[in-house]
């Protein structure tokens, strides 16, 4: 289990680090950064101190520190992926109002050059 935790912990500080230069090179915005910090971070913890990760499984009832470390991690990433999900969506239709409205605005100025000729 050590060794599942030690690889746990790398794998966090590389994404820490990940995130850290994706914000500071300005690839991610930093409040779509906060998530992916806070995982990192959580998934550190409970890689690093195995009271805290004792204490989740006891919570949720598993019989194994590593599944429990798992089944946190899976959700964790489970929950920011539907969220990135709903912004993208947002997104999209922002993206075709603002397609429609821009559409709309073209075809004024088609009819306003018209009448002026």
């Amino acid at each position: 289990m050590d060794r599942l935790l030690n690889v746990t912990s790398g794998l966090s500080i590389l994404l820490l680090g990940i995130v850290l230069f994706s914000v500071r090179r300005a690839h991610i915005r930093v409040e779509y950064s906060v998530s992916w910090l806070a995982a990192a971070v959580a998934m550190l913890v409970l890689s690093r101190t195995p009271p805290a990760l004792d204490a989740v499984r006891n919570l949720i009832g598993l019989p194994d520190s590593p599944l429990a470390l798992f089944l946190v991690g899976a959700s964790v990433f489970l929950i920011m992926f539907f969220r990135f999900s709903v912004i993208i969506s947002h997104l999209r239709d922002d993206n075709v109002a603002l397609a429609q409205r821009v559409a709309i605005l073209e075809y004024h100025i088609q009819s306003l050059r018209n009448h002026e000729s």
